[in-house]
Order: structure tokens, then C-alpha cells, then sequence
């Protein structure tokens, strides 16, 4: 299968080529060129990312414009930064749809309903019973989340006017080789000089991963699910392991669905790795 990736540089873009790289004929495009690109090209130039859709059989759509807000920007107003990102949305999908690939793989996020968390927080991150399942509308927690939910529905448009099908993954927490682990976030917070190890801003953040983690390789497995399957026309699937406390919970619904697997659980580690 021939499979086109946005955003290849990045942390999940690597994620799925270095997991997956036997398995498919990646073309890695990026908006900066690397050892490992294919393509370079900016998705917010329709024209110039055209070409590299044709003989793909899918787009794993990673790609996003900097400056369009973080997951705690909650301010209401609007930037070009933003615009931009939907029009590269836009352009990805309408590339897709004109050089008839069979799907669309989008890269969402737990923040296109991470409202859910916001208002819980911290006792979601403690097994309180806070479940956001498959049918939780969206709630946006930011302006970053809001461009998710809206590649979501986009994508709804594609798959049922046009036919492609399309997978939205709300990504949980993929994080660097280095990191990938649920004391990832902890530990970088020590190094960054945050916090101190074992203190209640550490503790905290191992809580929120040991809910929210989402391996590397698991994610690459999801994608592969995806990749993968040939029944679904649209729909959305929450990017985390088998996290014995996550609060983002359709994994029996992905499972059942895509055949998803993940091998890891953020609660079987009791410490950063040696």
C-alpha cells in the first residue's frame, strides 16, 4: 500500500514510519526537508502538494501550521495562523478526494474534546469514574482543539458527499523515543527545571499520563488498523493505550470496530525508566 504522510518530520509522523516502514511504501512529506523526507512542500499550497497524492492509496494527514494556539490557549479570538491550518485541511482533503486515494487518516486530538478534562480536573486523573466515551460531542478545549473538530467534520463531508473513508484519531500523548513512557512529561519537567522529582507537580503529571499515554508503537498499530480496514465510511477513535485509567474510554468500540490492540498500559510502570 502506498501511503502519503504529512508532517513525516514530527513526533508521531516518526512514530508511524519507524514502526510500520516494512509494511507500506511511505512518500514522508514535510515542510522542511530531513534525511528522511520524501517530498518537501507546504499543505498550505494547494498546488504544490497536488502532485504528490497521485498513485497513493491514503493520507495520514499530520501537518499543522505553528501559531495556531496550544491546548491552554482558551481565548476566543481568531489568527491567520489559524485560517491557514484549515485551509490545510482543506487542501490535504481536496487533494485526496480529487486523486481518488481510498482514505483519509486524520491526526485529531483529545483536546477536540478536552473539556472533558478541563472541568474535571485533577480528579479525572485519579480513576474517579470521568469517562469521555465514543459518543462524547465535541468540546473543545481551545482554539487548537476547535481546528480538530473541525478536520472531523470535514472529513464527515468528505467521506459521505464524496466517498472516501476517513478516520479521526484523538490523539492522547505520543511523545519522542526519549519520552515515550507515562513519567515522560514528569521527567522532562524536571529537566526543564519546573518542578522537582517526586514533588505534587510531578505526581500530578504521571496521573495525567498514566490516563492520557499513548505508546508509540501503539499509535503506529492504530494507524495500521486503520490503514488497515475497509468498513468504515467515518469515524473517530481515541489514541491512548490500554490505560487501565483513561477517562478517553471507546476502546472496546475501537477494538470491535478497527481491531485495535495497544500492547501498553501506563499503569504498569511505577517509575521512569533506569
Amino acid at each position: 500500500m502506498d501511503v502519503l504522510v504529512t508532517g513525516a518530520n514530527g513526533t508521531v509522523g516518526t512514530a508511524i514510519t519507524d514502526h510500520l516502514g516494512e509494511e507500506y511504501a511511505f512518500t514522508r512529506l514535510d515542510v522542511e526537508r530531513s534525511d528522511e523526507t520524501d517530498a518537501v512542500a507546504d499543505v498550505r499550497e494547494y498546488d504544490d502538494i497536488r502532485p504528490h497524492f497521485d498513485r497513493q492509496d491514503a493520507v495520514v494527514h499530520l501537518a499543522l501550521t505553528p501559531g495556531t494556539g496550544g491546548p491552554d490557549d482558551r481565548s476566543l479570538g481568531w489568527s491567520q495562523p489559524q485560517s491557514d491550518n484549515l485551509e490545510s485541511i482543506h487542501n490535504v482533503y481536496e487533494a485526496a478526494v480529487d486523486a481518488g486515494l481510498d482514505s483519509i487518516v486524520f491526526a485529531s486530538s483529545n483536546h477536540a474534546v478536552g473539556m472533558a478534562e478541563v472541568r474535571n480536573a485533577p480528579e479525572v486523573y485519579h480513576d474517579t469514574g470521568v469517562r469521555a466515551g465514543h459518543d462524547e460531542p465535541h468540546r473543545p478545549d481551545s482554539r487548537y482543539g476547535l481546528t480538530k473538530a473541525y478536520g472531523e467534520d470535514l472529513g464527515r463531508l468528505a467521506a459521505e458527499a464524496h466517498g472516501i473513508r476517513f478516520y479521526g484519531l484523538r490523539i492522547g500523548s505520543v511523545r519522542d523515543p526519549e519520552y515515550d513512557h507515562p513519567y515522560g512529561d514528569a521527567e522532562r519537567g524536571v529537566e526543564e527545571g519546573r518542578w522537582e522529582r517526586g514533588s505534587d507537580d510531578y505526581e500530578e503529571q504521571v496521573a495525567r499520563m498514566k490516563g492520557l499515554w499513548q505508546s508509540r508503537r501503539d499509535l503506529a498499530h492504530m494507524v495500521e488498523c486503520c490503514l488497515d480496514d475497509e468498513s468504515v465510511e467515518w469515524d473517530h477513535f481515541y489514541g491512548v493505550s490500554g490505560n487501565e485509567r483513561r477517562w478517553l474510554d471507546d476502546l472496546e468500540y475501537a477494538r470491535e470496530t478497527i481491531g485495535y490492540e495497544p500492547q501498553d498500559d501506563g499503569e504498569e510502570w511505577d517509575g521512569p525508566p533506569a
